[in-house]
């Protein structure tokens, strides 16, 4: 057995070679070693110097009291705890450790410096905290009296919103009844108070996690889902960062470091995010909520419930949503804003529930549990046809069409179900512009590669074009029209597999940019006007011919700056279709050789595809100059901005920058802030 003493001794040498983790190892293994109160009491000094060294102040105070324990007199301890609980801001606590080594050794310049110190520090703080503590009083008051003018208000609240920001701000709020305070400012009911109460709550919540799970508590999660579910796109948003402060707090997502009492609470915050999670998907289904409301919901969920690394094991949440919640994010999905039952939605809704469908099902580890999502979706669905109640059909082909949107490859199984084509076959054929409309939509989702979706592909065309032949109505034909610039794509850059003759992509072409440069048409109309041409431009004619149409392009960029944000994938593919910047295999001449050998077809490039007309294409100074304007303003703050958006952007990115002519111009655009 070791000798404790020389143990501590190795650990004197190391603390003095300033190799503090080999020291705090060194008198660790010593205090185990042995039971000599004295000794202890050494180590445990020895270990708390270390300790402040590092740093680490919350286990500088906890060594230096257990010192203390065994000798309330060791002035070395009482100091150096005296230091670390003035690094964690109680300065009252200090003050009294440096008032008993002052009275020890009354001479000691360094205790009666420090003492001093202290206690300028704490009149200093108290008399912030008094004048803090009558500011929020004073803005309360302002805010909840009635007769106060305007801007006295409305100074008051983005006062109260910067203070709950800080640390210190935001405790004197909480110490003050601030939160009930708050509260009675959102039952007023006026707009601009709601937005700052909850503005400022979200300010508390921020970064400590008692004070977030109090605010919880006190405010109510039923309420603050009742706030978010009004019809204020700006409360909403103001709501969903409150929720997100809470989430993160709970979750440790903040990432500051707890000191004291923060860090001696010991919460278990999992039953509060799982009934966070519950109140989520409730509002999903309710019609109570409203379409901004419904979106923020689907939001904190695309953000919260998928693992951040797939190498993490534990999937639980996503088991959780899916067992619980994945009927109502179908629903969701499902809805078609043209009938009278439909939930209140934005014009982002159904594809935000198509991006968490797609979240979800990623986030499933094995087999079972993709068998088991599936076969929740396919109850769903066939339990909606009804052949007595079309509207029921049309929620069931709807959902089919969210699904294609997310997890596609589950959409496709889907798509195999008995009733489902030959439901869409039929709505295509009603009389009914609605059941078109739908029955369109979902060709145009399920039209893919041709290896993929053969029966759409072969089948499709003649559909669509006779709904395009017998339709007035212009919503549908522009997404008939999709659905035919669709197919025609579906053999992708492959020029021997195009699948319309000569010249008739061109048509098609022609008349999406028609529909698009209209100011008369209503932007939904416009956007499939874009996403027809997403298609197109895989043809170098129809490139070239976009690429020169000045009013086109414009008009695309204008519609990419709306608030509806389904355009940009559209946008961004048209672009990187534009500037050839899609991946392209590498072209084995033996392989081609031994293709054609054996008969096997063998993918022919466009003769316009060669670089010199990519890279004329490219020199047109208003098409770089609108491309870079776009991709420099968008922002990733929505899912529906998704990976292979952003993936897409920046291709287009490398394609633009080739000329380095063009590249100051990019960044004075805000370009690099973009890419970094």
């Amino acid at each position: 057995m070791e000798d404790p003493i020389q143990v501590k001794e190795e650990g004197n040498k190391y603390f003095q070679a300033n190799d503090y983790d080999n020291a705090i190892q060194c008198y660790t293994k010593a205090i185990k070693l042995t039971k000599d109160k004295k000794v202890l009491g050494v180590l445990y000094r020895n270990r708390a110097a270390c300790h402040l060294k590092k740093e680490s102040y919350a286990q500088a105070a906890s060594d230096a009291s257990r010192a203390i324990d065994v000798d309330a007199s060791d002035v070395k301890a009482l100091y150096r705890r005296c230091q670390a609980l003035e690094k964690v801001g109680k300065l009252d606590q200090a003050f009294k450790d440096v008032q008993r080594c002052a009275t020890i050794e009354p001479k000691n310049k360094t205790f009666q410096e420090t003492l001093r110190r202290l206690n300028n520090n704490i009149q200093e703080k108290l008399r912030i905290q008094f004048s803090t503590d009558s500011r929020v009083q004073k803005m309360f008051e302002i805010l909840l009296d009635e007769n106060s003018d305007k801007e006295k208000k409305e100074k008051a609240a983005n006062n109260l919103i910067v203070l709950a920001r800080e640390d210190a701000g935001a405790e004197r709020i909480f110490q003050n009844n601030g939160v009930d305070l708050l509260v009675q400012m959102v039952e007023t009911k006026d707009p601009e108070m709601i937005l700052a109460a909850v503005r400022a709550l979200s300010g508390m919540c921020s970064g400590h996690r008692a004070r977030a799970t109090a605010i919880l508590h006190l405010v109510g999660i039923t309420r603050i889902c009742s706030i978010m579910a009004t019809d204020h796109e700006e409360i909403t948003l103001a709501t969903c960062s409150l929720f997100q402060a809470i989430i993160d707090s709970l979750s440790g997502e903040d990432k500051k470091e707890h000191h004291g009492k923060e860090e001696a609470v010991v919460l278990d915050t999992s039953r509060d995010a799982k009934i966070i999670i519950t109140h989520l998907l409730e509002m999903l289904g309710s019609k109570k909520v409203s379409g901004y409301g419904r979106d923020q919901a689907l939001n904190l969920l695309n953000k919260n419930i998928p693992r951040k690394n797939l190498k993490d094991p534990d999937n639980s949440r996503t088991l959780f949503v899916v067992d619980s919640g994945l009927k109502k994010i179908l629903k969701v999905g499902g809805q078609i804003q043209d009938l009278p039952d439909c939930l209140p939605i934005t014009e982002n809704t159904c594809l935000t529930a198509s991006v968490l469908l797609n979240k979800l099902y990623d986030d499933l580890r094995c087999d079972p549990e993709r068998d088991e999502f599936k076969k929740i979706c396919e109850e769903y669905i066939t339990g909606k046809f009804d052949p007595h109640n079309m509207e029921k059909n049309l929620h069931a082909i709807q959902t089919v069409s969210a699904v294609l949107q997310g997890p596609f490859d589950l959409g496709n199984k889907l798509l195999g179900l008995q009733g489902v084509m030959e439901m869409m076959v039929a709505l295509c054929g009603s009389e009914r512009e609605i059941d078109q409309l739908v029955a369109v939509e979902a060709l145009i989702h399920a039209s893919t590669k041709i290896s993929r979706a053969t029966f759409v592909v072969t089948n499709g065309v003649s559909l669509l074009k006779d709904i395009y032949k017998k339709t007035k109505n212009e919503k549908i034909k522009i997404r008939t029209l999709v659905g035919l610039c669709k197919l025609g794509s579906a053999g992708g850059s492959d020029y021997g597999l195009r699948q319309f003759a000569e010249g008739s992509t061109e048509k098609l072409a022609k008349q999406c940019r028609k529909w698009l440069c209209n100011p008369a048409c209503d932007i939904r109309t416009r956007k499939w006007a874009v996403e027809g041409l997403a298609y197109l431009t895989v043809d170098a004619d129809v490139k070239d011919d976009f690429v020169e149409d000045e009013p086109a392009l414009k008009a695309m960029f204008e519609l990419a700056k709306t608030s509806d944000k389904t355009i940009l994938y559209s946008v961004a593919s048209t672009l990187v279709n534009c500037t050839n910047s899609y991946n392209v295999q590498e072209v084995i001449p033996e392989l081609v050789q031994l293709a054609k050998y054996t008969k096997q077809h063998v993918p022919e490039e466009h003769p316009k595809h060669i670089k010199a007309t990519t890279t004329a294409r490219l020199k047109r100074r208003r098409f770089a100059n609108k491309t870079s304007t776009l991709i420099c303003n968008q922002r990733q703050t929505n899912p529906i901005l998704s990976e292979m958006t952003c993936y897409f952007i920046c291709r287009v990115f490398l394609a633009v920058t080739e000329d380095s002519k063009d590249r100051g111009m990019i960044v004075a655009q805000g370009g690099g802030k973009v890419i970094l």
